[in-house]
């Protein structure tokens, strides 16, 4: 999934690439993710047509694991730039520990949907809200597929991950703290003095997850991380992503187009296709008429002995 392809036009706004979508995440917000910090609790917010940044703020409803609100509530909502409609009456909740998988061809809506989960565009109609401690979206990070970053211009891993901190206001200390702990969890510890130029496609894409990680985040959207990648890479990679939902409750939102990524490791998933988003539990959203309705082939949904999932689609061996 590209960041460009989506229509342009009218009042939507194109964010191109992860430093303008960051820069439209606005300051603040608490909760626990990478370093277990916990602070208090804000407003809630509701974006929707029409609506001031000086609205009256909404809060998501109650729900969800333990008694929680979701982090995000999309309800009925129409997404597009301009007179172009892009999605139509989409309606999701996505909950604290969730791995969903945003599925579908090229220039369906996936990127339309994240921008506006992310608060860079408006509903045309419907509403989307954000639980209390996710008013001001810093606990929000967005991991493109590759760095926009000039090659001709000398950056060590270390700066480069450091660039995660833009827009948020933390002492030295805290600095070094969060950067060496991100570093760490995408095993590249030892790369911080390297040329970000000099790694490999796996070892890059490492640094541009630490990069994210550095803002704590409570919910990370990941575009194709695994595309590109040898088998090894790609594997070793998916292992960090489901430990950090796993063990440290970091909720992901992961666009592919890889059917297996989504059989093996989501717990969610939304289909993209024709204005549409089929979503919901893995289970309910991944059967053999919703994915060749999508994809416009048939696909097989089977079972294995210890329950595994597995989609294979017509004329895959």
């Amino acid at each position: 999934m590209s960041l460009e392809p989506d229509p342009v036009g009218g009042t939507g706004r194109v964010l191109h690439g992860r430093d303008e979508i960051l820069s439209a995440l606005r300051p603040g917000a608490p909760g626990r993710g990478v370093n277990g910090d916990r602070t208090g609790q804000g407003t809630g917010e509701a974006v929707g047509s029409g609506e001031r940044e000086d609205r009256q703020p909404e809060v998501a409803e109650a729900g969800g694991t333990a008694g929680e609100p979701p982090i995000v509530v999309a309800e009925q909502v129409t997404l597009g730039y301009g007179r172009t409609t892009v999605l139509r009456d989409v309606t999701l909740e996505i909950r604290a520990g969730e791995f969903w998988a945003f599925l579908g061809p090229n220039g369906e809506g996936k990127t339309t949907l994240i921008k506006a989960l992310l608060g860079a565009i408006q509903p045309q109609r419907g509403r989307i809200a954000l639980r209390p401690d996710f008013q001001k979206r810093t606990r929000l990070a967005f991991v493109p597929q590759e760095t926009e970053l000039n090659p001709s211009l000398p950056t060590t891993v270390e700066e480069f991950v450091s660039g995660g901190f833009v827009g948020l206001r933390l002492d030295r200390a805290r600095r070094r703290a969060r950067l060496r702990q991100s570093l760490e969890l995408m095993g590249i510890p030892l790369l911080r003095e390297r040329s970000l130029w000099t790694l490999s496609g796996g070892q890059r894409q490492r640094a541009l997850i630490a990069r994210a990680l550095v803002r704590d985040p409570l919910l990370l959207v990941v575009d194709e991380p695994t595309a590109g990648l040898d088998l090894a890479a790609a594997s070793s990679l998916l292992r960090t992503l489901t430990g950090l939902n796993r063990e440290k409750g970091i909720t992901i939102v992961f666009v592919t187009h890889d059917l297996s990524i989504a059989a093996r490791h989501a717990t969610h998933a939304a289909l993209f296709r024709r204005g549409q988003c089929q979503c919901g539990p893995q289970a309910s959203v991944l059967t053999e008429a919703h994915l060749s309705r999508t994809f416009g082939v048939p696909v097989a949904v089977r079972r294995d002995a210890v329950g595994e999932l597995h989609l294979v689609a017509a004329g895959v061996a």
